[in-house]
């Protein structure tokens, strides 16, 4: 039985959504594998942590478990049955008496478990298990995680599965593919691909929350008249309008540009302005500027800036 994934990731029940994740990430970066080679308890510790925020890391399944509807492990929790159900259960009904997916859950007399356990043993059955988990580690684009995408996984024995993205993935989040990790014993069900994805840093975009953040490059004209440029965002280049006398440093906002959520909605990109010079001089320009800056003062400067 796996345990209380609260405990796993020693948050309380009542813990927002961002403390469980901010605990799930300080926690999955301590006992990763790559940073822990050939130590199994970390492997083993990491492969629990990703399993308990699968759990609470879904708001969905993290209500599902508080009301007792699945277990630890995101599987139906079964209603509760009494030996007495299985007791006239042979091979003509299809299956052996107390045989069940569910080990030893399906006894509700506790006494009866050992000797349970050693009549299944003496008529020659295999108990049926869950295959375990197997960790993988997969790089995408920015882009990608920010929009969603689909990938291709190539794993040890050359075989590839196929990874689907959601929109809005972050940096070292944990993607559970069920029934793709190791197979099972004696019928048991398979376990799961645990994918941890790592998202390579772009070079315009940075993330912070579900909004992006990205400098623009304006010429000294544009500044100073204002104008309409155009700007990047994850999805594409879209009309940006610069207001008159804009400074660098001044961010703009491109409502609903940013992230792209699982509801559909998006966050925003802040764009700050950068005023760049030509990249030749302009000689006209260097006549220019003596007789303008002769009737403007340089801005003033704190002494603290």
């Amino acid at each position: 039985m796996a345990a209380d994934p609260y405990q796993i990731l020693g948050v309380s029940k009542n813990a927002s959504q961002e403390d469980i994740q901010q605990a799930y990430r300080k926690l999955a970066k301590k006992h990763h594998p790559d940073l822990n080679p050939g130590n199994k308890k970390a492997e083993e510790r990491f492969k629990d942590i990703g399993t308990a925020y699968d759990i609470l890391g879904d708001p969905e399944k993290r209500a599902r478990f508080d009301r007792g509807e699945i277990d630890a492990s995101g599987a139906e929790r079964p209603q509760r049955r009494y030996y007495r159900e299985y007791a006239d259960a042979g091979p003509e009904g299809g299956a052996a008496g107390y045989a069940s997916d569910q080990g030893f859950a399906d006894l509700g007399d506790a006494e009866n478990v050992f000797a349970e356990f050693f009549r299944r043993g003496g008529s020659g059955r295999t108990m049926r298990m869950r295959g375990g988990d197997i960790s993988y580690r997969l790089e995408v684009d920015f882009l990608d995680a920010v929009n969603g995408a689909v990938r291709q996984l190539k794993l040890p024995d050359g075989s590839e599965i196929k990874v689907t993205i959601p929109p809005g993935t972050r940096d070292g989040q944990i993607l559970r593919l069920k029934g793709k990790g190791q197979p099972g014993i004696a019928g048991g069900p398979p376990g799961d691909a645990l994918i941890e994805v790592s998202v390579a840093p772009h070079r315009i975009f940075t993330r912070k929350g579900d909004d992006i953040y990205a400098d623009l490059a304006i010429s000294l004209a544009e500044a100073v008249l204002g104008g309409k440029v155009q700007a990047p965002t994850p999805t594409g280049w879209v009309t940006l309008t610069i207001p008159k006398w804009s400074n660098s440093g001044q961010v703009l906002r491109l409502k609903g540009k940013g992230v792209a959520r699982t509801d559909g909605t998006r966050g925003d990109e802040f764009v700050t302005l950068r005023i760049m010079l030509p990249e030749r001089p302009d000689p006209e320009l260097e006549k220019f500027i003596p007789s303008w800056s002769g009737r403007n003062s340089r801005p003033k400067q704190s002494a603290e800036s």
